[in-house]
Protein backbone atom coordinates (compact mmCIF):
# COMPACT_ATOMS: atom_id res chain seq x y z
CA UNK A 1 0.00 0.00 0.00
CA UNK A 2 1.36 3.76 -1.05
CA UNK A 3 2.06 6.40 1.27
CA UNK A 4 -0.98 8.26 0.25
CA UNK A 5 -3.24 5.37 0.19
CA UNK A 6 -1.57 5.04 3.98
CA UNK A 7 -2.73 8.27 4.86
CA UNK A 8 -6.24 7.88 3.46
CA UNK A 9 -7.03 5.04 5.16
CA UNK A 10 -5.36 6.54 8.71
CA UNK A 11 -7.64 9.67 8.13
CA UNK A 12 -10.65 7.89 7.45
CA UNK A 13 -10.40 6.14 10.80
CA UNK A 14 -10.31 9.47 12.15
CA UNK A 15 -13.29 10.48 10.19
CA UNK A 16 -11.25 13.45 8.44
CA UNK A 17 -9.18 16.33 9.84
CA UNK A 18 -10.16 18.83 7.23
CA UNK A 19 -9.14 22.50 8.11
CA UNK A 20 -11.52 25.66 7.08
CA UNK A 21 -8.52 26.01 4.49
CA UNK A 22 -9.03 22.41 3.60
CA UNK A 23 -12.76 23.22 3.12
CA UNK A 24 -11.67 26.19 1.15
CA UNK A 25 -9.51 24.52 -0.79
CA UNK A 26 -12.22 22.21 -1.49
CA UNK A 27 -14.14 25.47 -3.50
CA UNK A 28 -10.91 25.53 -5.95
CA UNK A 29 -10.42 29.21 -5.44
CA UNK A 30 -8.35 29.84 -8.81
CA UNK A 31 -11.31 29.28 -10.52
CA UNK A 32 -13.89 30.54 -8.70
CA UNK A 33 -12.21 33.77 -8.81
CA UNK A 34 -12.29 34.03 -12.28
CA UNK A 35 -16.07 33.11 -12.41
CA UNK A 36 -16.68 35.81 -10.06
CA UNK A 37 -14.93 37.76 -12.60
CA UNK A 38 -16.54 36.91 -15.46
CA UNK A 39 -20.25 36.94 -13.95
CA UNK A 40 -19.33 40.66 -12.87
CA UNK A 41 -18.26 41.42 -16.44
CA UNK A 42 -21.79 40.09 -17.43
CA UNK A 43 -23.72 41.92 -14.93
CA UNK A 44 -21.23 45.59 -16.03
CA UNK A 45 -22.11 44.17 -19.32
CA UNK A 46 -25.63 43.88 -19.32
CA UNK A 47 -27.89 46.57 -20.62
CA UNK A 48 -30.03 47.91 -17.45
CA UNK A 49 -29.22 48.41 -13.77
CA UNK A 50 -29.09 45.77 -10.88
CA UNK A 51 -29.18 47.41 -7.39
CA UNK A 52 -25.54 47.20 -5.83
CA UNK A 53 -26.55 45.01 -3.11
CA UNK A 54 -28.60 42.42 -5.15
CA UNK A 55 -25.66 42.56 -7.66
CA UNK A 56 -23.24 41.07 -4.77
CA UNK A 57 -25.81 38.89 -3.93
CA UNK A 58 -25.56 37.31 -7.17
CA UNK A 59 -21.90 36.90 -6.82
CA UNK A 60 -21.69 35.81 -3.91
CA UNK A 61 -24.34 32.88 -5.00
CA UNK A 62 -22.34 32.61 -8.18
CA UNK A 63 -19.04 32.10 -6.54
CA UNK A 64 -20.80 29.29 -4.18
CA UNK A 65 -21.94 27.82 -6.67
CA UNK A 66 -18.30 27.70 -8.45
CA UNK A 67 -17.04 25.97 -5.49
CA UNK A 68 -19.90 23.68 -5.16
CA UNK A 69 -18.97 22.21 -8.42
CA UNK A 70 -15.36 22.27 -7.47
CA UNK A 71 -16.23 20.43 -3.94
CA UNK A 72 -18.21 18.06 -5.73
CA UNK A 73 -15.78 17.87 -8.82
CA UNK A 74 -12.67 16.63 -5.88
CA UNK A 75 -15.64 14.48 -4.84
CA UNK A 76 -16.12 12.02 -8.03
CA UNK A 77 -12.72 12.71 -9.39
CA UNK A 78 -10.34 11.70 -6.41
CA UNK A 79 -9.34 8.27 -7.64
CA UNK A 80 -8.14 10.51 -10.72
CA UNK A 81 -6.56 13.14 -8.36
CA UNK A 82 -4.43 10.73 -6.47
CA UNK A 83 -2.47 9.44 -9.25
CA UNK A 84 -1.28 12.59 -10.75
CA UNK A 85 1.42 15.28 -9.08
CA UNK A 86 -0.77 18.51 -10.05
CA UNK A 87 -3.43 17.49 -8.03
CA UNK A 88 -2.82 14.42 -5.62
CA UNK A 89 -2.37 17.06 -2.30
CA UNK A 90 -5.75 18.36 -2.90
CA UNK A 91 -8.01 17.58 -0.01
CA UNK A 92 -9.82 14.40 -0.57
CA UNK A 93 -6.28 12.49 -2.26
CA UNK A 94 -4.67 13.72 0.82
CA UNK A 95 -6.89 12.49 2.99
CA UNK A 96 -7.70 15.94 4.98
CA UNK A 97 -11.28 15.80 4.08
CA UNK A 98 -13.60 12.62 3.18
CA UNK A 99 -14.81 11.64 -0.37
CA UNK A 100 -18.40 11.60 1.85
CA UNK A 101 -17.89 15.02 3.64
CA UNK A 102 -17.09 16.40 0.11
CA UNK A 103 -20.02 15.33 -1.01
CA UNK A 104 -22.23 16.87 1.71
CA UNK A 105 -20.43 19.88 1.47
CA UNK A 106 -20.52 20.34 -2.02
CA UNK A 107 -24.59 19.68 -2.46
CA UNK A 108 -25.71 21.48 0.33
CA UNK A 109 -23.48 24.66 -0.88
CA UNK A 110 -25.02 23.82 -4.91
CA UNK A 111 -28.72 23.82 -3.46
CA UNK A 112 -28.45 26.87 -1.46
CA UNK A 113 -26.67 28.81 -4.56
CA UNK A 114 -29.45 28.35 -6.84
CA UNK A 115 -31.99 28.63 -4.25
CA UNK A 116 -30.46 32.69 -3.32
CA UNK A 117 -30.05 33.90 -6.76
CA UNK A 118 -33.68 32.41 -7.38
CA UNK A 119 -34.87 34.28 -4.21
CA UNK A 120 -33.13 37.33 -4.56
CA UNK A 121 -32.37 38.09 -8.13
CA UNK A 122 -34.38 36.03 -10.46
CA UNK A 123 -35.88 32.85 -11.38
CA UNK A 124 -33.94 32.63 -15.39
CA UNK A 125 -30.56 33.33 -13.43
CA UNK A 126 -30.95 30.60 -10.97
CA UNK A 127 -32.15 28.57 -13.51
CA UNK A 128 -28.68 28.94 -15.73
CA UNK A 129 -26.91 28.17 -12.30
CA UNK A 130 -28.17 25.30 -11.36
CA UNK A 131 -27.64 24.17 -15.39
CA UNK A 132 -24.03 24.93 -14.70
CA UNK A 133 -23.80 23.08 -11.82
CA UNK A 134 -25.13 19.80 -12.98
CA UNK A 135 -23.11 20.38 -16.39
CA UNK A 136 -20.02 20.20 -15.37
CA UNK A 137 -20.49 18.04 -12.50
CA UNK A 138 -22.37 15.27 -14.28
CA UNK A 139 -21.52 15.50 -18.36
CA UNK A 140 -18.38 16.94 -17.57
CA UNK A 141 -16.66 15.11 -14.55
CA UNK A 142 -18.77 11.81 -14.15
CA UNK A 143 -19.34 11.25 -18.38
CA UNK A 144 -17.37 13.21 -20.91
CA UNK A 145 -13.63 13.38 -19.02
CA UNK A 146 -13.60 9.84 -18.65
CA UNK A 147 -15.01 9.07 -21.93
CA UNK A 148 -13.70 10.99 -24.34
CA UNK A 149 -10.57 13.86 -26.00
CA UNK A 150 -13.92 15.87 -26.91
CA UNK A 151 -14.23 16.20 -22.42
CA UNK A 152 -12.48 19.90 -22.44
CA UNK A 153 -14.48 21.00 -26.50
CA UNK A 154 -18.12 20.03 -24.44
CA UNK A 155 -17.22 20.30 -21.18
CA UNK A 156 -16.37 23.96 -21.44
CA UNK A 157 -19.45 25.03 -21.71
CA UNK A 158 -20.08 24.72 -17.73
CA UNK A 159 -16.81 27.48 -17.36
CA UNK A 160 -18.29 29.35 -19.90
CA UNK A 161 -21.69 30.01 -18.67
CA UNK A 162 -21.04 32.54 -15.73
CA UNK A 163 -21.08 35.60 -17.95
CA UNK A 164 -24.60 34.70 -19.37
CA UNK A 165 -25.60 34.35 -15.86
CA UNK A 166 -24.57 37.85 -14.81
CA UNK A 167 -25.98 39.10 -17.76
CA UNK A 168 -29.57 37.15 -16.80
CA UNK A 169 -29.43 38.46 -13.27
CA UNK A 170 -29.50 42.22 -14.69
CA UNK A 171 -32.00 41.26 -17.36
CA UNK A 172 -33.79 38.23 -16.49
CA UNK A 173 -33.43 37.19 -20.14
CA UNK A 174 -30.78 34.68 -22.32
CA UNK A 175 -29.75 37.25 -25.86
CA UNK A 176 -27.28 37.81 -27.93
CA UNK A 177 -24.92 39.87 -25.87
CA UNK A 178 -24.62 37.40 -22.32
CA UNK A 179 -23.97 34.50 -25.36
CA UNK A 180 -21.09 36.51 -27.25
CA UNK A 181 -19.59 36.93 -23.70
CA UNK A 182 -20.35 32.75 -23.67
CA UNK A 183 -18.76 32.01 -27.03
CA UNK A 184 -15.48 33.55 -26.10
CA UNK A 185 -14.50 31.52 -23.24
CA UNK A 186 -16.21 28.80 -25.15
CA UNK A 187 -13.92 28.56 -27.68
CA UNK A 188 -10.66 29.88 -25.52
CA UNK A 189 -10.84 26.59 -23.26
CA UNK A 190 -9.64 24.08 -25.67
CA UNK A 191 -6.98 25.22 -26.56
CA UNK A 192 -5.66 26.99 -22.87
CA UNK A 193 -6.93 23.48 -21.75
CA UNK A 194 -5.12 21.62 -24.64
CA UNK A 195 -1.52 23.32 -24.25
CA UNK A 196 -1.42 22.54 -20.72
CA UNK A 197 -2.54 18.61 -21.43
CA UNK A 198 0.68 18.82 -23.76
CA UNK A 199 3.36 19.34 -20.87
CA UNK A 200 0.93 17.21 -18.43
CA UNK A 201 0.85 14.60 -21.16
CA UNK A 202 2.12 11.70 -18.90
CA UNK A 203 -0.45 13.11 -15.56
CA UNK A 204 -3.13 12.52 -18.00
CA UNK A 205 -1.88 9.47 -19.11
CA UNK A 206 -1.27 7.78 -15.67
CA UNK A 207 -4.86 8.66 -14.62
CA UNK A 208 -6.25 7.27 -17.72
CA UNK A 209 -8.24 10.56 -18.28
CA UNK A 210 -8.64 10.62 -22.41
CA UNK A 211 -7.35 14.28 -23.47
CA UNK A 212 -6.30 14.96 -26.66
CA UNK A 213 -2.93 14.42 -26.76
CA UNK A 214 -2.91 10.94 -25.52
CA UNK A 215 -5.51 9.95 -27.61
CA UNK A 216 -5.29 11.83 -31.00
CA UNK A 217 -1.53 12.22 -30.36
CA UNK A 218 0.67 15.57 -29.67
CA UNK A 219 0.62 16.56 -33.36
CA UNK A 220 -2.67 16.77 -34.15
CA UNK A 221 -3.49 18.79 -30.83
CA UNK A 222 -1.20 21.13 -31.45
CA UNK A 223 -3.21 21.37 -35.13
CA UNK A 224 -6.46 21.44 -33.10
CA UNK A 225 -4.80 24.05 -30.70
CA UNK A 226 -4.29 26.37 -34.09
CA UNK A 227 -7.70 26.00 -35.08
CA UNK A 228 -9.45 26.29 -32.34
CA UNK A 229 -7.39 29.92 -31.93
CA UNK A 230 -8.20 31.05 -35.76
CA UNK A 231 -11.92 30.51 -34.69
CA UNK A 232 -11.41 31.79 -31.23
CA UNK A 233 -9.97 35.40 -32.11
CA UNK A 234 -12.88 36.28 -34.94
CA UNK A 235 -15.63 36.17 -32.37
CA UNK A 236 -13.56 37.91 -29.12
CA UNK A 237 -15.24 40.92 -32.10
CA UNK A 238 -18.50 39.72 -31.55
CA UNK A 239 -19.26 41.81 -28.25
CA UNK A 240 -18.69 45.14 -30.25
CA UNK A 241 -20.69 44.21 -33.28
CA UNK A 242 -23.26 43.49 -30.62
CA UNK A 243 -22.77 47.02 -29.41
CA UNK A 244 -21.70 45.50 -25.96
CA UNK A 245 -18.03 47.29 -26.45
CA UNK A 246 -16.49 50.01 -28.25
CA UNK A 247 -13.18 51.30 -29.80
CA UNK A 248 -10.69 50.44 -26.52
CA UNK A 249 -12.19 46.57 -26.65
CA UNK A 250 -11.70 46.68 -30.11
CA UNK A 251 -7.82 48.01 -30.12
CA UNK A 252 -6.95 45.96 -27.17
CA UNK A 253 -8.20 43.11 -28.17
CA UNK A 254 -6.89 43.41 -31.53
CA UNK A 255 -3.64 43.30 -29.88
CA UNK A 256 -4.09 40.56 -27.96
CA UNK A 257 -5.28 38.12 -30.35
CA UNK A 258 -2.25 38.74 -32.11
CA UNK A 259 -0.07 37.60 -29.39
CA UNK A 260 -2.36 34.66 -28.91
CA UNK A 261 -1.77 33.98 -32.22
CA UNK A 262 1.35 34.08 -32.16
CA UNK A 263 2.23 31.74 -29.26
CA UNK A 264 -0.42 29.31 -30.76
CA UNK A 265 1.63 29.36 -34.30
CA UNK A 266 4.89 28.92 -31.54
CA UNK A 267 2.58 25.86 -30.75
CA UNK A 268 2.14 24.68 -33.93
CA UNK A 269 5.61 24.78 -35.57
CA UNK A 270 7.66 23.72 -32.26
CA UNK A 271 7.60 19.75 -32.26
CA UNK A 272 10.01 18.34 -29.96
CA UNK A 273 12.63 19.31 -26.78
CA UNK A 274 12.37 21.65 -24.65
CA UNK A 275 11.75 24.45 -26.58
CA UNK A 276 8.41 23.24 -27.68
CA UNK A 277 7.36 22.60 -23.83
CA UNK A 278 8.27 26.37 -23.31
CA UNK A 279 6.15 27.01 -25.98
CA UNK A 280 3.28 25.38 -24.35
CA UNK A 281 3.57 26.74 -20.97
CA UNK A 282 3.96 29.99 -22.97
CA UNK A 283 0.64 29.39 -24.28
CA UNK A 284 -1.09 27.97 -21.12
CA UNK A 285 0.02 31.20 -18.92
CA UNK A 286 -0.62 33.68 -21.69
CA UNK A 287 -4.11 32.24 -22.23
CA UNK A 288 -4.79 32.74 -18.71
CA UNK A 289 -3.91 36.66 -18.91
CA UNK A 290 -5.65 37.09 -22.32
CA UNK A 291 -8.86 36.03 -20.98
CA UNK A 292 -8.91 38.38 -18.12
CA UNK A 293 -7.55 41.32 -20.26
CA UNK A 294 -10.33 41.07 -23.02
CA UNK A 295 -12.84 40.70 -20.26
CA UNK A 296 -11.66 43.36 -18.35
CA UNK A 297 -11.56 45.90 -21.01
CA UNK A 298 -15.78 46.19 -20.76
CA UNK A 299 -15.79 47.43 -17.49
CA UNK A 300 -12.74 49.67 -18.38
CA UNK A 301 -14.42 51.11 -20.99
CA UNK A 302 -17.37 51.92 -18.71
CA UNK A 303 -15.56 53.18 -15.53
CA UNK A 304 -14.20 55.11 -18.56
CA UNK A 305 -17.40 56.39 -19.56
CA UNK A 306 -16.53 55.08 -23.36
CA UNK A 307 -20.15 53.60 -24.89
CA UNK A 308 -20.40 50.67 -27.07
CA UNK A 309 -20.76 51.09 -31.10
CA UNK A 310 -24.01 51.18 -31.95
CA UNK A 311 -25.54 47.45 -32.50
CA UNK A 312 -25.86 46.22 -36.08
CA UNK A 313 -27.72 43.77 -35.48
CA UNK A 314 -31.65 43.93 -35.63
Amino acid sequence: MSDLQLNIASDQALGGQGTAGDYFALLKPRVMSLVIFTAFVGIVAAPGTLHPLLAFLALIAIAVGAGASGALNMWYDADIDAVMRRTRSRPVPSGAILPGEALGFGAVLAVASVIALGLFVNLVAAALLAFTIFFYVVIYTMWLKRWTPQNIVIGGAAGALPPMIGWAAVTGTIDLGGISLFLIIFMWTPPHFWALALFREDDYGKAGVPMLPNVAGRDETRKQILLYTLVLLPLTFLPALLGVSGPLYVTGVALLSAIFLYYATSVYRLREGAAADRACKKLFGFSILWLFLVFALIPLERLLGIAGFATVLP
